[in-house]
């Protein structure tokens, strides 16, 4: 029998993010084979590398040009592309794509489902062990692969429901470990757990109720179907909001980069001001263990101090330190909103990327009134399951615009990372689905520091530094 989760906490829920009611399932319905063959990018949009920067000896194609507001996405051993759609309703959720002509463009895309789709949060697409497992904002699904068969023929099986109602931050990423588990993300739709009824100063609810099942992360069983949360096992806690999930498989370890919170001026103008708010806090890089508090709500990461702070909610001023709590590996730059984390396991890349981690910035949509920030690909080296150094710029270019006041001045959005067995690196991006193809052509010996320094000068555009307090104070 199937643990509740109790009427007290969903209500408490619902009063604090008045979110929606949960939408009913829907008929399966058949999925179509009927193959649609796209049109190749036309010539404007075949600029060089696809439009992106990359280190010298890197190249980009464009797979495909633009198949709709996309999230996740997945690559078969033999090539094809699976793309989890930014869908709200409607059952053909998911786009597959095939190469026939061996170019790196897709010339077969063709779009399956069978599910519900509902909301735009839907994120995730993977392949593990011969399944494609994919999320709704409230269900994750899987469906058994063909052998040369683009489309799966099985209908999706449902692994794990949600049955909390649709709310902010209600992504479900997944990892998966070698011991037979699957972790699920169940984000934080708050800043703080804000008290709805402060007067003055915001205050947060003290204790948190959501933290008995959200802010947090679960394990479950990975071929176990039809699961709820509490059939799971909590396995780390304290954690507002992650996209960017994935297992290391180097150290048999999980990782995360958490979406830091937002709004430190406008809940404590007295402690933080316009600036501070643009570059407060961290985004948290993190190596996760069972059994870690990470301290959501009740502090977040400085790292310009290298130390975690108590919330302003609970008593913080920028300066009182909360030790108690689990540190970050390193913090990023705030607000930039990572969005998927890969560490690169294959040999076409230069040895330095060997083991290291990709991070997709969808960036940011509330810095203002300084730049808004991100919209990159970084890498970050890795050595013994720690990073060596701070973080790279390695794939730029998606914004097309040099100041993102607000974030509908950025054209592309990076979203989703994923390799190939031949170590080419994919990315997808969120407003209208173009997804490129990297490799490397070149000679991986003589890789070195001059590559390096061309992408490092990239550091001083106005969307990836920390933005002057006077000077790159935009004009309202």
């Amino acid at each position: 029998m199937q643990k509740r989760i109790p009427l007290i906490f969903i209500s408490t829920v619902l009063m604090i993010t008045g979110c929606k009611e949960q939408r009913k399932p829907i008929a399966t319905k058949e999925i179509s084979k009927k193959a649609v063959f796209w049109k190749k990018a036309n010539p404007e949009e075949r600029e060089k590398n696809g439009g992106l920067l990359l280190p010298d000896s890197f190249s980009a194609v464009t797979v495909v040009d633009s198949i709709g507001p996309s999230r996740h996405l997945a690559v078969n051993d033999n090539g094809d592309i699976y793309v989890k759609l930014r869908e709200t309703e409607g059952t053909p959720g998911s786009i597959a794509l095939r190469d026939t002509t061996g170019d790196g463009r897709a010339d077969i895309v063709q779009r399956f489902g069978g599910y519900p789709n509902d909301g735009k949060f839907a994120t995730e697409m993977r392949i593990h062990e011969g399944y494609l497992y994919f999320s709704s904002e409230q269900v994750i699904y899987r469906q058994k692969l063909s052998p040369g068969k683009l489309i799966p023929e099985s209908n999706p099986e449902v692994i794990l429901t949600d049955r909390f109602p649709l709310r902010w931050h209600n992504a479900k990423s997944l990892a998966f470990d070698k011991e037979g588990f699957m972790y699920v993300t169940f984000s934080a739709p708050t800043n703080a757990c804000e008290d709805a009824n402060s007067q003055g100063k915001i205050k947060g609810h003290m204790p948190c109720p959501m933290l008995e099942y959200l802010g947090s992360i679960w394990r479950f069983d990975k071929n176990k179907p039809n699961q709820i949360q509490t059939d799971g096992e909590l396995y780390a806690t304290g954690i507002r909001s992650i996209v960017a999930f994935s297992w290391n498989n180097e150290d048999n370890a999980l990782y995360a980069v958490q979406h830091g919170r937002d709004y430190l001026h406008n809940h404590a103008p007295e402690d933080y001001t316009e600036w501070d708010q643009a570059v407060l806090p961290a985004e948290e890089f993190m190596k996760i263990k069972k059994g870690d508090n990470y301290g959501w709500p009740y502090s977040y990461y400085d790292h310009f101090q290298g130390k975690k702070l108590v919330a302003p909610e609970y008593g913080g001023d920028g300066k009182l330190e909360a030790k108690e709590y689990t540190k970050p590996l390193m913090g990023l730059p705030a607000h930039w909103a990572p969005n998927d984390l890969l560490f690169y396991t294959g040999n076409q890349f230069p040895e330095r990327y060997q083991n290291g981690a990709f991070v997709a910035f969808h960036g940011s949509t509330n810095r203002t009134p300084y730049p808004q920030a991100g919209y990159i690909i970084a890498f970050i080296p890795f050595e013994n399951g720690r990073p060596t150094g701070s973080w790279e710029v390695f794939a730029d270019g998606f914004a097309k615009t040099d100041t993102i006041a607000t974030m509908p001045d950025a054209k592309y959005r990076p979203m989703g990372l994923a390799q190939d067995k031949d170590g080419a690196l994919y990315i997808s991006e969120s407003k209208e689905g173009r997804i490129w193809k990297i490799e490397f052509k070149g000679d991986k010996s003589q890789f070195g520091n001059e590559q390096l320094e061309k992408m490092e000068e990239l550091k001083g555009k106005t969307y990836i530094k920390t933005p002057d307090r006077v000077n790159d104070r935009l004009k309202s």
